[in-house]
């Protein structure tokens, strides 16, 4: 089976808890085996988000995930790029995995955002899918179905 890991940083926006929800609904249906790799307060929101475990099966801790992590062990990596930090941690993430990559990059600043948008093309060759967001998350939600419909395509 193929295995996605989502990066999922401070859960300061709005819109990355149902994103991620909502990701590894659509990516499970592709037929991958997800796993969400995320901050304490990030994953305490996904347990509350889904508390039955429909969705979110499989969880890390971020740092202990990034202590294991190597080439090989997924075959997708989709993160969420709303601050420095999570731009800092999916280029890293990147370059241990060595594999197809999906930055999904928002942030309600316009120059921020581009500014995301630079550091992930200028340090890898992920693809990047973004949007002004931050309440409501159907920009990028819009936006990732599009790179969802083409990986599966490829």
């Amino acid at each position: 089976m193929k295995k996605a890991l989502i990066l999922l940083g401070c859960p300061e926006s709005p819109s990355q808890t149902p994103l991620a929800v909502y990701a590894t609904h659509k990516l499970t249906n592709m037929g991958f085996e997800v796993t969400l790799a995320s901050t304490p307060s990030a994953m305490k929101l996904l347990e509350v988000s889904d508390p039955d475990g429909y969705y979110i099966k499989n969880k890390i801790d971020l740092e202990s995930c990034l202590d294991t992590l190597k080439e090989g062990d997924y075959q997708l990596l989709i993160g969420f790029a709303h601050k420095d930090a999570a731009v800092s941690y999916f280029v890293t993430f990147y370059y241990i995995l060595n594999t197809k990559s999906i930055a999904l990059v928002f942030h309600r600043d316009a120059e921020t955002l581009e500014s995301f948008q630079e550091t992930i093309k200028d340090n890898t060759e992920a693809e990047i899918v973004s949007a002004r967001a931050y309440h409501n998350p159907t920009p990028i939600r819009v936006r990732l179905d599009r790179a969802l419909k083409q990986l599966e395509e490829e």
